[in-house]
Formats: structure tokens, sequence, C-alpha cells
């Protein structure tokens, strides 16, 4: 089974040769790496081009994003990576174990890169929730089959909690694979918006999501003046 790995990313030239460098293995191993640039104002395309099978353009929105690394996608399964997020190594054979096992989608437990005592406590919340609820979040590294992703239309198109959305319609076809080795991903948003306050204003957004607030009024909360 080939992998179809994606990126979407966005103004994402501080980090984007990290994260493409760690996934030269699997595109050694006959993967393929997909990045989809949502009009970066910066060097991230140019520099993505040498380290990736394709780069396409697409409107700023991880979840248009995703959706069109999809459509290109010539893999059996699909992983989705976050263009601040480092894979483990052997990433492609524990998700590939993980779907020949019968699991049709799944995702990652997830590290956060900074050194704060708090983010233990985040990380470890995080991914608790994930295994107890079936909801994967996009710093988790969400993957599946081809087949299943088709199944539940892609990602849905909104500009915030996409993951969720999506997570929810997967849940339809099975339990996720939680798979306990890491992904690292930056805990920059953590650091800069104050770790406490991230985690009420997350949880906040969570339960407004959950309670029916419409997705474009919560990213207007969570990315004010941001584009996509």
């Amino acid at each position: 089974m080939r992998l179809s790995i994606i990126v979407p990313a966005l103004d994402e030239s501080a980090s984007i040769v990290p994260t493409l460098g760690a996934l030269q293995p699997l595109r050694a191993a006959g993967h393929e790496v997909i990045v989809v640039d949502g009009g970066s104002r910066d060097a991230t395309a140019a520099m993505a081009a040498p380290l990736a099978d394709r780069v396409l353009l697409s409107p700023p929105g991880r979840a248009l994003q995703m959706n069109a690394g999809l459509r290109a996608a010539r893999g059996e399964a699909l992983l989705f990576v976050h263009a601040d997020t480092r894979l483990p190594p052997g990433a492609d054979t524990r998700v590939l174990e993980a779907l020949a096992a019968g699991a049709c989608w799944g995702r990652f437990d997830v590290r956060l890169s900074g050194r704060h005592p708090l983010l233990r406590v985040v990380e470890r919340l995080m991914n608790l929730r994930s295994r107890l609820t079936g909801i994967a979040t996009g710093d988790q590294a969400i993957f599946g089959t081809a087949t299943a992703f088709a199944a539940v239309g892609g990602f849905p198109e909104l500009p915030l909690m996409e993951d969720v959305a999506v997570s929810r319609r997967l849940k339809r076809l099975g339990r996720p694979a939680c798979l306990r080795t890491p992904v690292v991903t930056s805990s920059r948003r953590w650091e800069q918006r104050g770790i406490l306050r991230t985690i009420v204003v997350m949880w906040l957004l969570r339960l407004a999501f959950a309670l029916g607030m419409p997705a474009a009024w919560l990213a207007r909360v969570y990315y004010p003046g941001r584009r996509g």
C-alpha cells in the first residue's frame, strides 16, 4: 500500500524544510509527498519544491488545502501532516500496519516541542481525550485509507474545527487506530498566546462548536486578522 503524505502550508518558511526533510526516507521508500500551499507570502512553496513530489496551490484554509491534496493523491492511504509537525521514524510502517489490521483511519499521539511542564500536561490530556472520544486533532497527523476519505467526502470545508468534523464522519466507519508513538508538533501557539489561556480558549471553542456555533465565527475568535 502506497502512502500519500499531504502537507498544508501557509507562510511556513521557518519550519517547512525540517518537516519535509523528515519525510525524505518515506519518499525513498516509494511514498509520495504533496505540499499544498495556501498562497504564502514567503518562500514556503519554493523551499518545498525540491523536497516534495508535487507542490500545489490552493486558496488558504487547511480544509481546502487538504482536500486539494486528497484529490491529487495517488496513494491507497493518506496521511495529513501539518507543516510544523514532525513524524517519528518508521511512521509509514506504523500507519500501514494499523490499516492492515483492520482500521480504516487513525492518528498518532502528539508531543509538543516546548519544555514547559504544563505542555506535558496539555499533550497527555489531548491524547487521552482523543482516545476516549475517538476524535482526532490535526496536530495528531490524521491518516486513513483513500476509500474511507472518499466515503466521507473529505474534510468539511470549514475555517476551523475541520479535524473534529472529519473525525465525526470517519467514526461512522469505525473507531480510529490510536498510535502511541508520538508526532512532535510545534508548541508556538501555546507559548505565544499563553499556555493556560490557550487551554481555556480551545476548550471553550470546542464546546461552542459542539453546541452548534458556526465555525466561521469561531475562526474569527481563534485567528483574528489571519488569512484563511
